[in-house]
């Protein structure tokens, strides 16, 4: 049975925020609907794809798995990414902001880090939980679907894609980066961390039964 997906909709706070236009959101979402429908389309084309002809250099099934892992990229990263905005911005508070002082040395020097990732990724960066020392880390992504760090499960996520701005400020990632922040939701943030170290210690539980 092939399992399909559905695009999700948008809150109506991000058609009202500061500085990203309700054009830039309209478009963006048209992308990430994209990316549902190809991740659909894949999923079905796989029900028939032919396995006896599996090759690491080429075949059906490779290039499908891999581009699948693209397509699933996309939804995910754009899920999270629009969750997030429609916020307040400012300055986390709570158990979120005491491991960004732990794990960063300051929320300043995190938010440093974070900037300078924005302006070297190539398509994202996520904010991650680290389930194997509990520790929080900024990663840096060129596509969907490179470099995650196995075992992290990403609580913020920046598009830094031109689609994500360019509408609104050309080529000047850095203001977007700053109005991004302004527009970020911390709560979701919080919840998402909330939810990732309840994981942690659950693992910490099992594994001392082990």
């Amino acid at each position: 049975m092939i399992e399909t997906i559905s695009a999700k909709p948008l809150k109506p706070a991000v058609f009202q925020m500061e500085g990203i236009s309700k054009k830039t959101m309209d478009e963006h979402y048209k992308l990430y609907q994209g990316y549902v429908n190809k991740t659909n389309e894949i999923r079905t084309k796989l029900e028939t794809a032919d396995r006896g002809t599996a090759n690491q250099t080429y075949s059906e099934l490779r290039a499908l798995k891999v581009e699948l892992s693209f397509a699933i990229g996309g939804v995910k990263n754009h899920e999270l990414y629009f969750d997030l905005l429609g916020g307040k911005g400012g300055k986390p508070t709570g158990r979120l902001l005491e491991l960004i002082n732990r794990d960063f040395g300051s929320y300043d020097k995190w938010l440093m880090d974070l900037k300078a990732c924005g302006l070297a990724a190539r398509g994202w960066v996520w904010l991650t939980f680290d389930h194997d020392d509990g520790k929080l880390c900024n990663c840096v992504g060129d596509s969907q679907n490179t470099y995650p760090i196995w075992n992290c499960t990403p609580i913020l996520a920046l598009d830094t894609y031109e689609h994500a701005y360019f509408i609104d400020f050309g080529t000047n990632r850095a203001e977007y980066i700053e109005v991004f922040l302004r527009n970020l939701d911390w709560n979701v943030v919080s919840d998402r961390l909330s939810r990732a170290e309840a994981m942690y210690k659950a693992g910490q539980v099992v594994g001392a039964r082990a």
